[in-house]
C-alpha cells in the first residue's frame, strides 16, 4: 500500500527590533561579513556569523571563483572557520544574510551548506537556532538547523 509522507519545516518570523540584543548582533555581524564577499560573477553577496558557546563570534561571506566549484558559500566558511580555529566550542546559534531584499523563500542555505550545518548539529549534539535575513527585512527563525534537511545524510559518529 502507498502512503504519502509530507515533511514539514516550520520558522518564526521576527522583527529585528524583537529579537534579543545577541541576536541583533550575531545578525549584525553577517551583514558586516556580507560587504566582505567576492561574488564579481553573480553579484549575490551573502554573509555569515556563528555565536560560540564561549560567545565569540566568527564570520564568513561567500568567496566566488571563475572555476565555480572552487567557491566557497558564506554559511560554509563561517561554519569552518568556527571548526578549525574553535574545534572544542559549540556553535549556539547562526544567522545568514543578504545584502539583497528578497522575498525571504527565495533565499535559504545551499544543499551542501544544509549538510554542513547539520553534521555540526550531529556532531555537538546540540540544537543551532538559526537566523535569516534578505536585505533589512523580518527575520526567519528556526531552532534548529536539521529542519532545513529533514533526510540528512547520517553515519554515526566514531568516538575518538
Amino acid at each position: 500500500m502507498k502512503k504519502e509522507v509530507h515533511w514539514k519545516s516550520s520558522f518564526e518570523e521576527w522583527n529585528v527590533v524583537d529579537l534579543d540584543l545577541v541576536e541583533q548582533d550575531l545578525l549584525k555581524a553577517a551583514h558586516a561579513a556580507c560587504q566582505h564577499a567576492y561574488a564579481p560573477y553573480s553579484d549575490f553577496r551573502v554573509g555569515s556569523a556563528v555565536l560560540l558557546a564561549s560567545g565569540r563570534t566568527v564570520v564568513g561571506s561567500n568567496q566566488e571563483n571563475m572555476a565555480y566549484p572552487s567557491g566557497l558559500c558564506a554559511e560554509r566558511v563561517a561554519f569552518f572557520s568556527a571548526g578549525a580555529q574553535f574545534p572544542d566550542e559549540a556553535i549556539v546559534a547562526a544567522a545568514v544574510v543578504t545584502d539583497t531584499s528578497m522575498a525571504m523563500e527565495h533565499f535559504s542555505p545551499c544543499g551542501g551548506c544544509r549538510q554542513v550545518m547539520v553534521e555540526s548539529e550531529f556532531r555537538q549534539n546540540q540544537p543551532i537556532r538559526f537566523l535569516m535575513q534578505a536585505g533589512d527585512g523580518s527575520v526567519l527563525v528556526s531552532p534548529d538547523v536539521v529542519r532545513f534537511l529533514p533526510l540528512a545524510f547520517q553515519l554515526p559518529l566514531k568516538k575518538s
